[in-house]
């Protein structure tokens, strides 16, 4: 772990692993130091911010213990999806497999939300699947909202229309982020998420 300093009220927390970005934040937020006032994890990095002391702060930082298992504590919930996303049979392709064997293989997964970005409400899904999809060569000018996608090791939903480069296994009606609605973001870190067949009957 390496903590480097992000401004006069933040520091950033360096650490292994996607894996223990996951312990650390579930840690840290279960029983935060002092004076924080915003935790924000990404792929490999944990950003806290303070109204306090940047001293204080790092003592305690170095002090926290990533917990194991982190993936499985968050609450659960489910995102009905129709697999026809316009890349299903090029991911199909990709893995050696059938589209219903993705479709399987998605839906069999248990996925975690390891952090939040690129849009309001986008959240990077993991799971404990060997997900290793590379992302479109050229990238859509505009990708539906609600696009269910795989990118990399992780999946996404795109809560919003926008560019984007991942390929579009399928599609959901959940709204993921409304901005009207508490708490506005459907996926948080944490939160497992279990896509479902929407489309088998």
């Amino acid at each position: 772990m390496r903590l480097l300093p992000s401004g006069d009220r933040a520091l950033l927390v360096e650490l292994d692993d996607l894996d223990e970005v996951l312990g650390y934040y579930t840690a840290l937020t279960a029983d935060p130091p002092a004076d924080v006032v915003d935790v924000v994890p990404a792929a490999r990095t944990v950003l806290v911010t303070t109204s306090g002391n940047l001293d204080v702060l790092s003592r305690a930082l170095r002090a926290v213990t990533p917990l194991a298992g982190a993936q499985a504590s968050g609450d659960l919930i489910e995102i009905p999806v129709v697999y026809d996303g316009e890349d299903l049979s090029d991911v199909a392709e990709l893995l050696g497999c059938s589209a219903a064997e993705v479709v399987e293989r998605h839906t069999a997964d248990e996925w975690t939300v390891a952090f939040c970005g690129f849009a309001p409400g986008f959240g990077y899904l993991t799971s404990a699947g060997s997900w290793d999809i590379p992302r479109r060569e050229s990238p859509r000018t505009k990708v539906p909202t609600g696009a269910v996608a795989l990118a990399g090791e992780f999946s996404g939903v795109y809560p919003r229309e926008s560019p984007g480069g991942w390929q579009l296994i399928g599609r959901t009606s959940v709204r993921i982020f409304d901005s009207h609605r508490d708490p506005a973001a459907l996926f948080y870190p944490g939160r497992r998420v279990r896509f479902v067949d929407a489309g088998r009957g």
